[in-house]
């Protein structure tokens, strides 16, 4: 029982000793309100517009997918440490691949799925277009 009196106290603290600093922070800090202090820092530069902007979704189907695809590298690199000691001690080849395969076959599949639903593929912007054919026009 002792033992659960430990832990209880120590989620005690783990969770009190935050509240506690948050509420001493609010307590003790300065407050002086002010304009400038809610606006938008921008380097020094006079913010201009709104801080709301859309960003196009292929920046997060990128950062997606290289996040699937790094962590696939991490996934694969202690298999392939283990490969030849396992094949040393007299697993067959067949038991030692077939996982890896699998896994690099549903990877296979995401990819080829993400590529025919357009993730993959850079859409530019109209303008951008313009440009372009202002550019072999001229």
């Amino acid at each position: 029982m002792s033992d659960w009196i430990a832990i209880g106290a120590m989620g005690v603290v783990a969770v009190g000793l935050p509240l506690v600093m948050m509420a001493m922070s609010a307590m003790l800090r300065p407050s002086v309100p002010e304009q400038g202090k809610s606006a938008t820092y921008e380097s020094g530069e006079v913010p201009t517009g709104t801080a709301r902007v859309q960003f196009n979704i292929q920046y997060y189907m990128v950062a997606l997918l290289f996040v699937v695809f790094d962590i696939e590298t991490v996934l694969i690199f202690p298999w392939t440490v283990i490969y030849r000691s396992a094949l040393e001690q007299g697993a067959s080849l067949a038991t030692i691949l077939t996982p890896m395969l699998v896994f690099i076959g549903v990877l296979v599949v995401g990819l080829v799925w993400a590529w025919r639903n357009g993730a993959v593929k850079w859409v530019k912007s109209p303008q951008a277009n313009r440009r372009k054919t202002e550019r072999q026009d001229a």
